[in-house]
């Protein structure tokens, strides 16, 4: 157990009980599932997943406050890395305890109910408050996918959650990833709209397993006509070409 003092409550990393019953949360967009897969989808083509690296979708991260037991499953979240076996956070993560902190989460929402911004400090905390003052992840994202709105928040040297603005190719550095964040809107897997991408630090951006497949047709297909054009061209000059 690792313990965290604050002058208002008392912060233990402890690892979860086997027998704990996690909270079942439900999906509440069937849009969600995609657009996580997607964010992963891209990092892990792009080598950007360390071994040693967690992502989460909708897993409970845990920390023991005033000794009650507090779990919040963002949507989305990476780890940098952590110290154990895959086993031991197959239900869930402590952090300091089993590894780094969170450097993102992530929260996809379809209303505006408020929720992810609750920032109750009593029990059971609020996410905001949870990630803002419990974790103190760098990086809060709260996207809507419906309207495309995207808002992120970045802890600053008060420790709390500043609103940050785009820079001009309207992405966001997420400087601990050495990524940047940005909106994009399109296709993927049949399901039309708004989007969460990553860039790289030379404005490259990172590709899903269907746009590579894509570019590969199109090089083949490119390929095969600069070979029949050659092969007309030899057939013009009198040459019949080898097969």
């Amino acid at each position: 157990m690792i313990a965290t003092a604050t002058h208002d409550y008392q912060i233990t990393w402890e690892k979860l009980p086997d027998d704990y019953v996690l909270p079942d949360e439900p999906v509440d967009n069937i849009n969600q599932p995609p657009l996580a897969a997607a964010l992963t989808e891209s990092l892990e083509i792009a080598g950007r997943l360390p071994e040693h690296a967690l992502n989460s979708t909708n897993y409970g991260i845990c920390a023991t406050v005033n000794g009650k037991i507090v779990i919040k499953a963002p949507d989305w979240a990476y780890v940098p890395s952590i110290r154990v076996a895959r086993e031991e956070v197959k239900r869930s993560y402590t952090p300091q305890l089993q590894g780094d902190m969170p450097v993102i989460v992530m929260e996809f929402i379809s209303d505006t109910d408020g929720t992810e911004y609750s920032i109750k400090p009593t029990y059971p905390p609020g996410k905001w408050f949870f990630y803002e003052r419990i974790l103190k992840v760098p990086n809060y994202i709260i996207f809507e996918p419906d309207s495309g709105s995207l808002e992120v928040y970045r802890l600053d040297n008060a420790g709390q959650y500043s609103l940050q603005a785009p820079d001009t190719n309207n992405r966001y550095q997420i400087a601990e990833m050495n990524l940047y964040l940005g909106l994009w809107q399109g296709t993927r897997e049949n399901l039309a709209g708004y989007w969460l991408r990553w860039w790289d630090e030379q404005e490259q951006l990172l590709l899903w397993g269907s746009e590579l497949a894509q570019q590969e047709r199109q090089r083949a297909e490119q390929e095969r006509q600069r070979a029949e054009r050659l092969t007309a061209q030899l057939r013009a000059a009198g040459i019949e070409p080898e097969v």
